[in-house]
């Protein structure tokens, strides 16, 4: 049966997505469902949680409300709280009830906007998709309507750092070692989207000279700043000095040139094989290629855009469809939830995924930044 899993996990939803790449900025989101979505995300799927407040909420829909289709009550609530709270912005967002019944987002979002003289977005996420889908939707909107011109830019080469969720990489240092890594090679960070960065921060991004995508949640984002601003993006993760080396000297060749540069490059072997985020992954393949010479398929269950998309980087939407490669590759890297599909016979070398297993195994997320160099060690030792 297509689009089930029998044995594995499923990955976070848009819902949830959409909350994360929000949750550090100061807005107030709101979950438009009956209550579950709220402890799943809490419990599941936000590692922040408990040591950084965030204004997220649920709507409570009950039964009554969406047989009706009656948004009133989803609207004064939030209208009242927003009014309270004074956050930089709202957001709703949808779960499967709300797609079912046809609630149109983006209508409730300009209707609170009026009511409240506050920005509003409104977000068709259904609980359907991936992580990726929802981050994407929320940075999207971030990169249209909270982005302003600048006069000047940065003075020195400054990047956005754009995609940077704790789905993808956790709460292990990556991100901290991520930024200092480029700024020890002499580049500026502009702002981060959105995990250490400010509201204030996303609004002058147009002062940067490049935007860096570190996963497929920002690429969305990257293309807008473009069209708006004119700013050139570069594809991939700094992992590795090597790989690290390369990511700097494109974002070089791009604030120099105009043009985009993808350095995450597909090296298809499907005796390898990397299960998780597009970027993020084929990062990690490239990475380890520099030093051994060895290529990797990177199978990606999530959403991601088609023009990172070749015969080095696959999209898989079930276990049905992962398990032929699976059967092939004498090496698999992935989060350990992929583990009982595997056949016995493989090598499996686990990379914990927080969008994958939420808490599960989160004491062993792995920094790839600062900590790449021991990955490298146990994928040459099998």
């Amino acid at each position: 049966m297509k689009h089930t899993a029998q044995i594995i996990s499923t990955y976070t939803c848009d819902t949830s997505g959409v909350c994360s790449a929000l949750y550090e900025l100061g807005g107030m989101t709101v979950m438009h469902d009956a209550a579950g979505y709220a402890g799943i995300y809490s419990t599941h799927d936000e590692p922040r949680w408990y040591d950084m407040a965030s204004s997220v909420f649920i709507s409570g829909l009950t039964e009554t409300e969406a047989i009706l289709g009656d948004d009133d009550k989803f609207i004064n609530d939030t209208v009242t709280a927003a009014q309270r709270l004074q956050p930089n912005f709202i957001a709703l967002t949808g779960s499967p009830i709300p797609m079912v019944i046809g609630t149109d987002f983006p209508a409730l979002a300009r209707e609170i906007e009026n009511a409240t003289g506050i920005m509003t977005f409104g977000f068709d996420t259904d609980g359907m998709h991936s992580y990726i889908s929802g981050a994407s939707l929320a940075y999207a909107e971030l990169a249209k309507r909270v982005c302003q011109n600048v006069d000047v830019k940065a003075a020195s080469l400054a990047v956005n750092l754009l995609g940077v969720t704790p789905l993808d990489f956790s709460l292990n240092g990556t991100v901290a070692a991520m930024e200092a890594i480029l700024k020890k090679r002499g580049l500026n960070i502009q702002s981060n989207w959105a995990m250490g960065g400010t509201f204030t921060d996303i609004k002058k991004s147009a002062a940067a000279q490049v935007n860096l995508v570190v996963s497929a949640a920002g690429l969305s984002a990257a293309k807008i700043l473009q069209q708006r601003f004119g700013i050139p993006y570069v594809i991939g993760t700094p992992y590795g000095e090597k790989l690290t080396d390369k990511i700097v000297s494109a974002i070089k060749a791009a604030a120099n040139t105009g043009k985009n540069q993808l350095v995450c490059l597909p090296h298809p072997d499907k005796q390898t094989v990397i299960i998780g985020e597009s970027i993020n992954r084929l990062s990690l393949a490239n990475a380890l290629y520099d030093v051994t010479g060895k290529g990797a398929t990177v199978l990606c269950p999530v959403d991601t855009a088609p023009e990172l998309l070749s015969p080095g980087c696959l999209t898989v939407s079930d276990e049905d469809e992962l398990k032929p490669y699976l059967a092939q590759a004498n090496t698999i890297i992935a989060d350990p939830l992929y583990q009982p599909i595997c056949p016995s016979t493989t090598n499996f070398i686990p990379a914990s995924h927080e969008a994958f297993s939420g808490r599960v195994y989160h004491d062993s997320m792995p920094n790839f930044v600062d900590y790449f160099d021991e990955f490298l060690v146990k994928f040459q030792a099998v």
